[in-house]
This record gives structure tokens, C-alpha cells and sequence, in this order.
């Protein structure tokens, strides 16, 4: 439940940038809302570090289901492919 930073940078970013994401971004991280360590369990905990990263990249801004507007017919075109321009002399095409 509680991980080390180290851990949690591996996890994050793998372990070839894990040394740098430690030092410069984590103290970027903590003054937007990242996780502190927990002193008596010496690490962060996960969970929140998780629901951090959910907020950051908008997950839980919320999903909206919408009902099926019809059915699919994938092989089907609609119209003849070319978008009809106007100008303010008429259309283009004769």
C-alpha cells in the first residue's frame, strides 16, 4: 500500500529514467498535489498516488454513456465524398 519513490518512478516511467523523474519531477509533483510520504510508513501511498495521476490526466472529470444512435454499416458511404464549397460568387463547380 505504500511505496517508495524509487518504486513508484519505475512504475511510473521505467527504471532507465527513474533516477532523474525522482529528483526533478517529484518535487514538481508535490507542489501540484502529489502524494507526501507518510513518515510512519515510509513511502507514499499508492492508492492516492493512483487517484492523483487520475485527476492529473482528467480521468475523473467523468465518463458519460450515451445510448446507440443507431446501427452501424460499415461499409456504407454517405453522400458522394466531396464537400460542397460556396463562395460568395455562387458554386465553384459548374
Amino acid at each position: 500500500m505504500f511505496a517508495t519513490d524509487r518504486e513508484i518512478a519505475i512504475a511510473v516511467v521505467g527504471k532507465e529514467r527513474a533516477a532523474m523523474w525522482v529528483q526533478a519531477v517529484i518535487p514538481q509533483l508535490e507542489r501540484k498535489g502529489f502524494p507526501r510520504i507518510d513518515p510512519l510508513h515510509d513511502g507514499r501511498p499508492v492508492p492516492l498516488v493512483q487517484r492523483f495521476y487520475d485527476g492529473y490526466f482528467g480521468i475523473t472529470t467523468g465518463f458519460h454513456a450515451f445510448a446507440p444512435d443507431g446501427e452501424e454499416r460499415l461499409g456504407t458511404w454517405k453522400g458522394d465524398g466531396r464537400k460542397k464549397l460556396k463562395t460568395k460568387w455562387g458554386d465553384p463547380r459548374p
